[in-house]
């Protein structure tokens, strides 16, 4: 549990009043200032909003939960981090870090619902959020109306890599050339309790005509588009597919890093005591021991938001909202 001072400070933070869900710094390292009728293959380089780092990266084995965002009406039609134009009904996300493009598999640990979506933007830039969703996402995942949820981020290589192929040469595929896998169960992650499981198919709907663009003076190289005049890339979409799976009750916390030595994860947690009483906990990842520094149970999303975005202007940029 987190300590008088930390609820003060959770308290202060709030009322002076935390970022939007979806930040107006979309796209920071950089959509390009000509408009292309596909987007580029970008990794990126790293960048820093509101004083946190950020650094692109490809990685394949990606497996993350936190919090789950949506933007939609105010960037619709606007160009993305990749060079696309955003469609707010297509199946796409926008990840901080993630190589653009990249699928990735949703599972909204509320109600079960698993969704695939295309990474093609940056943010969102709000502490404690590690994915911004299309607006048509959002409703097949069923967070629309409460607009964050509580979820898992995977992403599924054998389908990233390809489109990553795809991408960096410039060639055309069709709408279900990349098979989809079928979701498993989820793994010591939680949400609310699902009964009866079932599967289901919600079909997405029509792409709706962007508006006019706008765009950033950030110039970039183009990717490879064949012989001029040739044919235009696209990319393979999403499905749309939504299936669900059991998922059972979880907790927040706030995890302030995560140690190969066991002495730096004491020491970190000695700094964080009047924050509350954290907790040392060892996992293991690829068969490397680490520990792991967290704060909670948290009660809720907002005291969560108000702690983390206390212990990054404390000096702690590496916390980050998980969900166990």
């Amino acid at each position: 549990m987190l300590s008088d001072l930390a609820r003060a400070a959770a308290v202060g933070l709030l009322a002076v009043g935390l970022a939007a869900c979806s930040s107006s710094d979309r796209g920071a390292d950089g959509p390009g200032a000509s408009v292309p009728t596909q987007g580029y293959y970008k990794v990126g380089r790293p960048y820093v909003i509101r004083g946190v780092r950020y650094t692109p990266a490809v990685d394949y084995s990606y497996d993350e939960t936190g919090i789950a965002s949506w933007y939609g009406p105010g960037f619709h039609g606007r160009q993305t981090a990749n060079g696309e134009i955003y469609d707010q009904q297509a199946l796409t996300a926008a990840h901080p870090t993630l190589p653009m493009p990249t699928l990735v598999r949703v599972t909204n640990l509320e109600n079960g619902k698993v969704l695939d979506l295309r990474i093609n933007d940056r943010g969102p830039f709000k502490n404690g959020r590690i994915i911004d969703v299309s607006r048509r996402g959002a409703e097949l995942l069923g967070f629309l109306n409460q607009g964050i949820a509580k979820v898992r981020v995977q992403v599924l290589e054998e389908e990233s890599r390809q489109l990553a192929a795809l991408a960096q040469g410039g060639q055309i595929a069709e709408r279900d050339s990349i098979t989809r896998i079928a979701p498993g169960p989820v793994d010591q992650v939680a949400g609310a309790p699902v009964d009866s499981v079932a599967a289901e198919t919600i079909q997405p709907s029509p792409p709706t005509a962007p508006s006019a663009p706008a765009y950033s003076s950030v110039a970039r190289a183009p990717l490879a588009q064949g012989a001029p005049g040739g044919p235009v890339p696209v990319y393979p979409q999403p499905s749309g597919e939504v299936t669900q799976v059991a998922v059972a009750p979880s907790n927040l916390f706030i995890q302030a890093g995560a140690f190969s030595e066991q002495s730096n994860a004491l020491n970190l947690a000695q700094r964080l005591t009047t924050y509350g009483s954290p907790s040392i906990s060892q996992t293991n990842v690829n068969g490397q021991p680490f520990w792991r520094v967290r704060l909670g149970p948290l009660r809720d999303v907002a005291e969560a938001d108000a702690v983390l975005t206390a212990l990054i202007v404390d000096g702690f940029p590496q916390s980050r909202v998980v969900v166990d």
